[in-house]
């Protein structure tokens, strides 16, 4: 029978020549297959044809090749409907499908075995006889131009070959041994159009992925590095531009480099403002070549402090961080005049933006003036007087002294819009609200500034803690900060001001005639013996009031003090040492020697290594000669030295061996590096 399929599919008609010749060389590779039922196996399998009869076995293949239908019930009345009916009459339920049947095959008995392998074969000769059929219709039609029945004609052709393979791979899967559950999924995912072309070679795959698809991911990868590389690179570049922005202004950016200028530069010529006129602060416009945007290159040393900040444990919530000393330069914005004799003294940064330190209140600074042009510029300290929450501007208040150098020349010649060198904050004498709940302010004259700091800051700040605030001066005209601290009484419940006044003849609304008494201070201050005590002023008002304290049984390590104003020895008794004969102390003075300067000195009783330096011509700086700035500070290379006040050295200074040259005294040869 299939040597007659292959006849018939030889044989070419009109213009399905081409066609017949493909569909052969398409079967050609199963025609042995066909070939391996012998007839006594096929009358075997259908007991109702004759079994030695060659008309019932021609019989039996025409019925074959004419069925339409599978063998799981196919079209019309071909092979399954006859079979249907042989199972019928032998009283067998209607069988299953082929495939279902090759699920179960491991588990199915021989006889079931070889029903399917029958199946199968049946299956391929029902798919040959449709692909016959089907290629004789398309030959007619063709020839007759029937697109309709050529159509059909192919779709029969596609149903013998389905029909026809599905039979071939149960064969093989009998014959060769595979698994059948695997030769069922192969064959739905080739129906599905699921397998990899034959003929296409393993590509390359990286954990399962093809090299397109490996492409792909990577291209990805890389794009969500590159994007992540981007955000942390443009909040690097934010970051930089923000922490500048606090410290120069852009806007200034632009400004033309001037000609370097002494230390004090001279912007604008402003009038001196007066803090009660009402008037806001404006700041003043530059004129000539002294711009603010090129204060910083007139400077020896960069005015940001950045990488200097250091934190301290005594910081309160609410305070900025404490930067190193530092020198830098800072222009006078606004000066206001708070008494006949006293000034104000507002900075800023030299570029705009905040001041390029912090401090804590009651610290304070140290500028360097040129007195006189062509001398070496002296150096002085002044508390300061703004509170540190303002991180924009910070304030010196400042009396001017008839014999004070220093604050004459802040009044007398330092305008609005001038530059001044400045030595970052320092000092001890501070209060910052951690330290007690509670806190007893007492100020005498021009001392009410470490006071005021103080006080502006914990208001600032809203604290708590109850605070006393005791001012003793001369007269209503003679009272620094009398507005702001009414202002700051009514706003704030826990501030407390009592003042005193030695020149009125009768007391006055908020002010108590006379000086301030022991009387006043246990009225004033309740449970005084227990609270934390500033003192600030001069030296005979804070002695005084030290011992009225004592007498009110307040312990002396409740007791805070600073020396207000210029503890200095003057130059006077420094020219009057010289004038000491060599001789009178000769036999009792020990030695100071200089090693950078290559000089030596006596060391007379009672003298510092600062005073001694200025007899032998060896400069040191200094400022408040106090030993609070710390500006003297000098190595000492060997010997020993005693020093009353060590407060302007830091714990690093200490551990390297540095002294303060005004505090520094010996009874025996010192070598310091100066």
């Amino acid at each position: 029978m299939i040597k007659d399929a292959i006849l018939q599919l030889k044989s070419p008609s009109g213009s399905g020549t081409l066609i017949l010749v493909v569909f052969w060389a398409a079967l050609m590779g199963t025609s042995l297959a066909f070939g391996q039922a012998s007839p006594d196996e096929h009358a075997q399998h259908h007991p109702g044809q004759g079994q030695g009869s060659p008309e019932a076995s021609e019989q039996g293949r025409g019925s074959g090749r004419t069925s339409g239908g599978g063998m799981g019930g196919g079209k019309g009345g071909g092979m399954m409907g006859g079979k249907g009916g042989m199972m019928e009459k032998m009283g067998a339920p209607k069988p299953k499908e082929m495939y279902p049947k090759l699920m179960d095959l491991p588990d199915l008995p021989l006889e079931e075995r070889a029903k399917i392998k029958q199946e199968a074969y049946q299956r391929m000769v029902d798919g040959t006889a449709l692909l016959s059929k089907g290629l004789g219709e398309l030959s007619n039609a063709a020839a007759s131009d029937d697109f309709a029945t050529m159509q059909a004609a192919t779709a029969k052709m596609r149903e013998g070959l389905a029909r026809f393979e599905s039979g071939l791979a149960a064969h093989r899967a009998l014959a060769e041994g595979k698994a059948p559950r695997n030769v069922a999924l192969t064959w739905f995912k080739r129906e599905m159009n699921l397998l990899p072309s034959g003929t296409a070679k393993p590509s390359f795959q990286l954990f399962g992925m093809t090299l397109f698809h490996t492409s792909i991911m990577a291209v990805l990868i890389f794009f969500a590095v590159a994007m992540v590389w981007m955000y942390f690179f443009k909040m690097r570049r934010a970051a930089a531009l923000m922490e500048k922005l606090a410290t120069v202004d852009p806007s200034l950016a632009i400004a033309a480099p001037a000609k370097p200028t002494p230390s004090v530069s001279r912007a604008v010529a402003a009038p001196v403002a007066s803090r009660t006129s009402g008037s806001p602060p404006v700041a003043p416009t530059t004129t000539g070549s002294a711009t603010a945007a090129d204060c910083c290159q007139e400077s020896s040393v960069e005015c940001e402090a950045e990488g200097d900040a250091t934190d301290r444990p005594d910081i309160s919530q609410g305070l900025l961080r404490v930067a190193k000393r530092k020198l830098c330069r800072l222009r006078v914005a606004r000066i206001y005049q708070e008494t006949p004799d006293v000034k104000t003294f507002r900075m800023v940064a030299c570029h705009g933006g905040g001041i390029p330190f912090s401090y804590l209140p009651g610290q304070f600074l140290t500028i360097t003036m040129p007195i006189v042009e062509g001398e070496k510029p002296i150096r002085r300290s002044y508390t300061i007087s703004s509170s540190p929450t303002q991180g924009y501007y910070c304030e010196i208040t400042v009396k001017r002294e008839d014999q004070g150098a220093g604050s004459r020349y802040l009044h007398d010649t330092v305008k609005e819009g001038d530059m001044l060198d400045v030595q970052a904050p320092s000092g001890k004498f501070v209060f910052t609200g951690k330290e007690a709940d509670s806190v007893v302010l007492i100020a005498g004259g021009v001392g009410i500034t470490p006071m005021m700091s103080i006080t502006r800051a914990l208001t600032d700040m809203e604290w708590q803690g109850e605070i006393y605030f005791l001012v003793a001066c001369r007269d209503p005209e003679h009272f620094i900060f009398s507005e702001e601290l009414k202002r700051l009484q009514e706003r704030h419940p826990n501030l407390h001001v009592f003042v005193s006044m030695s020149r009125i003849e009768k007391d006055v609304e908020g002010a108590h005639r006379g000086r301030l008494s022991k009387e006043l201070l246990a009225e004033w201050v309740p449970d005084l013996g227990w609270k934390w005590i500033h003192i600030c002023g001069a030296p005979r008002m804070m002695d005084s009031t030290k011992e009225m304290l004592a007498e009110l049984g307040v312990p002396a390590e409740k007791i805070h003090s600073e020396n207000f104003g210029s503890q200095q020895k003057p130059r006077a008794k420094v020219a009057e040492r010289k004038k000491t004969a060599p001789s009178a102390t000769q036999q009792t003075a020990a030695t100071v020697s200089f090693a950078t300067s290559e000089k030596s000195a006596q060391l007379l009783p009672d003298e510092t290594i600062l005073e001694a330096s200025e007899r032998a011509g060896v400069d040191i700086d200094y400022s408040c000669r106090t030993g609070m700035c710390g500006v003297c500070t000098v190595k000492l290379q060997s010997g020993e030295v005693t020093m009353e006040v060590e407060d302007g050295l830091e714990p690093d200074d200490k551990a390297a061996g540095m002294v303060l040259a005004c505090q520094a005294k010996s009874t025996g040869d010192v070598v310091v590096e100066a």
